[in-house]
């Protein structure tokens, strides 16, 4: 199967990391596997991204598209069908020289591969496939590999792809399957939804066959993501968590990735964002997606239908805790670990440092500040051998308008959503060009 190219190799290289950048599912690892010795790379399992853009995308993996060549036409899509912009493909083996030569030169860890959907779903799947299939068997690569798998395409070729990669990600892409058939026409939640079923039941059985047989071959050992587009369409706070919660508890996903919608096309059906993304609010959806995860919350709790969207000021756990604030203040010497959790400012290992210190003796404010916890958030929610560390009303008014007037550490340059590469200049004197392109690639720089 031979895909001509009339670009150079470089040039089809920029045009596709660049595709790649609207891509938020891409995380670390989450798995452990050593290399046998006999090819290069491992897996380690305090994770492969080391570097990460103002953003919060990863940049130690190759991150590229297949492919931006596309047949369908969605309209928040910068590559969409319909888009006079540069087209490029590479080759199954340009993938895996990319992929090797990079990770010799230390440049990258693993590989994050997606891709357009070039003439059907089952070709682009096959191409995909073939990749991995050459990394791992012809190139001997047996580092982390992220793959998406597409929509449509074969179960079969699915499940062979499965087997050569780490982990494998279906873009659900919009929250609601009425914003998927207004901006993604082609698409159904009924396609989307498939693979990521038929992931999942594979992730389950292998786990049991490899429970009775060793050396069975693991079927996507960190499991499978997801992304949707955040502020496209008009679906509440409250509909995306619930969303989130589902596929959580319904397709045992590892991680759902929020990507606030970036206008890249002119189009009547298109929100106009005056503001710029809503970058601020996906920040505040992962922030609710840790309290789901981690803190034994639950969607219905964090919002409701009277009260469906965050308080962009505020993050969720504080939103929360002014909601109810009958269940405060909170003695931090008796307290379960549950209700320790479902404090502002404690966190699971400030909870847990708490439940075991307190066996020796009574905490003070002191104590917990010593162990994690943020007091500045913390204070209006707590006491200690019941006094509060300084007088304080429990009311609502009078907690928002000082934890406000604290200001809250967010993500670096949130305003900004510039897609760090590989081959950015990290502020230099100069922006690199051709010539430093083609010796990044060849190992002189």
């Amino acid at each position: 199967m031979r895909i001509t190219q009339s670009l150079p190799l470089m040039e089809r290289l920029k045009i596709l990391t660049d595709a790649a950048k609207y891509d938020a599912a891409c995380t670390s690892s989450g798995t452990s596997r050593r290399g046998s010795g006999q090819g290069m790379g491992n897996c380690a399992d305090m994770g492969i991204c080391h570097s990460f853009s103002a953003d919060g995308r990863c940049i130690s993996l190759l991150k590229i598209l297949f492919t931006n060549e596309c047949v369908f036409d969605c309209h928040y899509c910068i590559n969409r069908c319909s888009n006079d912009i540069p087209r490029a493909s590479f080759t199954p083996d340009e993938v895996c020289r990319l992929t090797i030569e990079f990770y010799r030169r230390n440049y990258i860890e693993g590989l994050f591969l997606s891709s357009g959907i070039l003439k059907n779903p089952a070709y682009t799947m096959e191409l995909l496939y073939q990749t991995l299939f050459k990394l791992r068997n012809e190139y001997h690569f047996e580092g982390y590999i992220h793959v998406k798998a597409i929509p449509g395409a074969p179960p079969e070729l699915i499940q062979q792809t499965g087997f050569l990669a780490d982990r494998m990600s279906v873009n659900l892409e919009l929250p609601t399957s009425e914003g998927l058939k207004r901006l993604a026409p082609h698409k159904s939640r009924r396609t989307i939804l498939s693979p990521m079923r038929q992931i999942q039941t594979g992730i389950t059985a292998n786990q049991e066959e490899l429970a009775l047989w060793k050396g069975t071959p693991a079927f996507v050992p960190a499991g499978q993501s997801t992304q949707m587009i955040i502020g496209a369409t008009g679906e509440s706070d409250y509909q995306i968590v619930n969303v989130a919660e589902a596929l959580y508890q319904k397709f045992g996903l590892k991680r759902v990735f929020y990507s606030a919608f970036i206008r890249v096309n002119e189009d009547a059906l298109l929100p106009v964002l005056p503001g710029g993304p809503p970058l601020l609010r996906e920040h505040r959806l992962y922030q609710a997606d840790w309290l789901l995860r981690y803190y034994g919350f639950q969607a219905k709790e964090l919002l409701s239908e009277q009260n469906p969207n965050f308080n962009v000021f505020l993050d969720p756990k504080c939103h929360w805790a002014l909601n109810h604030l009958g269940e405060f203040p909170v003695e931090v010497n008796r307290a379960g670990y549950e209700a320790l959790l479902r404090v502002p400012g404690i966190g699971v290992k400030s909870a847990r440092r708490i439940v075991a210190a307190r066996r020796f003796g009574s905490l003070r404010f002191e104590d917990l500040k010593k162990m994690g916890v943020v007091l500045k958030r913390a204070v209006y929610f707590i006491t200690c051998q019941g006094r509060t560390m300084y007088p304080i009303r429990l009311e609502e008014d009078y907690i928002t308008r000082n934890l406000l007037s604290v200001k809250e550490r967010l993500p670096y340059d949130i305003d900004g959503f510039r897609q760090m590469n590989l081959f950015d200049d990290m502020k230099l004197s100069r922006m690199p060009g051709r010539e430093d392109y083609q010796k990044a690639v060849s190992g002189q720089l």
